[in-house]
């Protein structure tokens, strides 16, 4: 694989991992940026071009894992093996509630996976789920509470953990974006913007981490040896810029809401649609 392709790679785990945990779709701007002016497919082919931009996200669950790493411990009881001090057990987040959160957009996305790989990855529908995301979190900013109830993510319900899994099946189509979906949800049922991007990062593993296998799993007849320094150069520089661009997002959030980020997707729709469309 030639040098220009590896450096494709890195600018795509760029657009990647600054993008993944902002609420504007990091696998829009992918499709965008790669349609546009990468190519990856016609190196790597269309299969494999759209596993690559699904499992370049390994890359951003590693970061978050990496950020989270002492929620990850306590929610899989791991505390007394690394003795470790549990949060305390009547005010924590609890395990049940994320997978009560996972099964909606788990069961969807099994369901209408190959209808999304086949119709939805391309730079036209992801303008579409842009501009539907953006207006969602305008009404999340319109309509949140100024008493949010769950002020922190240790205090959500279990009704509002499967409310957020439902309007988390909205980012399943490319461009809506699973945060911008997830926190727009959790502010509409009473959660703090923070308290819904902290339950939207730690969602995040194992959801992401599921497809990216499954999309693996079902396309690895199309992969050559040939284009593993493609994956491995997405892989690492996604990490990198993940893990910058979480811990930014997260002192960002409460202070400026959502519509900034609606704003920018809508100004970017209109841009691609004039300019190039």
């Amino acid at each position: 694989m030639e040098f220009i392709e590896i450096l494709k790679a890195i600018v795509l785990g760029l657009v990647e991992g600054l993008t993944e945990f902002a609420p504007v779709s990091s696998t829009g701007h992918m499709i965008i940026v790669d349609d546009m002016w990468l190519k990856s497919e016609e190196f790597l082919g269309k299969y494999p071009a759209n596993t690559f931009k699904i499992v370049i996200q390994l890359g951003s669950i590693l970061a978050v894992v990496v950020v989270f790493w002492k929620r990850f411990v306590d929610l899989l009881g791991l505390n007394r093996l690394l003795n470790k001090e549990s949060i305390p057990s009547g005010q924590r987040l609890k395990l049940t509630q994320v997978i009560v959160g996972l099964v909606p957009a788990g069961v969807f996305g099994v369901l209408f996976e190959d209808f999304i790989d086949e119709y939805l990855f391309s730079t036209e529908t992801v303008l579409i789920g842009l501009l539907l995301g953006a207006i969602l979190m305008i009404i999340a900013d319109r309509y949140a509470s100024a008493s949010p109830s769950a002020k922190s993510v240790d205090q959500i319900t279990y009704k509002q953990a499967l409310s957020v899994g439902l309007i988390q099946c909205f980012s399943l189509w490319p461009g809506f974006s699973r945060s911008g979906a997830t926190i727009s949800g959790g502010v509409l049922m009473g959660m703090s913007h923070r308290a819904a991007a902290d339950f939207t990062f730690i969602m995040a593993v194992p959801i992401m981490a599921g497809a990216s296998f499954l999309s693996l799993l079902k396309n690895w007849q199309y992969f050559t040896i040939d284009a593993l320094p493609f994956f491995i150069a997405g892989f690492i520089s996604a990490f990198i810029f993940a893990l910058i661009s979480i811990k930014f997002f997260l002192k960002l959030i409460d202070r400026i809401k959502l519509v900034p980020f609606a704003v920018y997707r809508i100004i970017l729709v209109v841009i691609i649609f004039v300019f190039f469309l």
